[in-house]
């Protein structure tokens, strides 16, 4: 099994915790967004994943990208260390705390978003960083509301899941963007939760083989 991914890809972030929490021997191959003008973008990458997005899973002859996809394969075909309650209620409130992150905050401070808005668009860094911040912090507002609501130590009640898997990378992204993140209390905690567990700390992108 091999990970295509980058050392700081929120989205390649997630996939890699959860391979670390359910203990599968796996591969990295790194796929390095700016070098080379984006090695995603280089002919053999396109044919693995045509969108020229990571990570990738391949497993065998299996390919699959998005990584909430490669993370429910992951759960399914690994069954230990569920990322997901067993009750349809729980698990499908797990599911909407994720693609609050994965879908509705995530995609707007893409790397392919902001050198979009830097080059093409001709946004200043601080227009662009302004833009970072607004949406990062509209999202974090709306998920430290509704953690409050059903939090333990972690996002969903006192067992990682898939919510925290998409949480850490983005906090991880919040703070280097210099985001203040003193508005949300429960996100804090349930990050330091997470950063006592080997699986997210052997997942930080400063402790990828690639990181630079």
């Amino acid at each position: 099994m091999t990970l295509y991914g980058y050392w700081r890809s929120s989205a390649a972030y997630r996939v890699r915790i959860a391979l670390n929490l359910k203990n599968i021997a796996h591969q990295h191959k790194s796929v390095h967004l700016v070098k080379d003008g984006g090695q995603q973008h280089s002919d053999s990458y396109v044919t693995l994943n045509p969108n020229q997005l990571v990570p990738t899973l391949v497993d065998d002859d299996f390919v699959v990208n998005q990584s909430l996809a490669i993370i429910d394969y992951l759960d399914e075909k690994y069954p230990q260390s569920p990322l997901y309650p067993q009750d349809l209620k729980d698990k499908t409130q797990v599911k909407a705390l994720a693609y609050d992150i994965a879908c509705d905050v995530h995609p707007l401070n893409n790397l392919r978003v902001l050198q979009y808005l830097s080059g093409p668009l001709a946004v200043s860094d601080a227009q662009k960083s302004e833009w970072y911040k607004h949406w990062i912090s509209q999202g974090f507002a709306a998920l430290e509301t509704r953690l409050q609501q059903c939090a333990g130590k972690f996002c969903f009640k006192d067992q990682p899941s898939v919510a925290d898997l998409c949480l850490i990378p983005q906090i991880y992204n919040a703070k280097r963007f210099n985001i203040d993140m003193s508005p949300y209390p429960t996100i804090n905690r349930i990050a330091q939760e997470c950063a006592k567990l080997n699986a997210f700390i052997d997942a930080l992108p400063e402790n990828q083989d690639d990181a630079s």
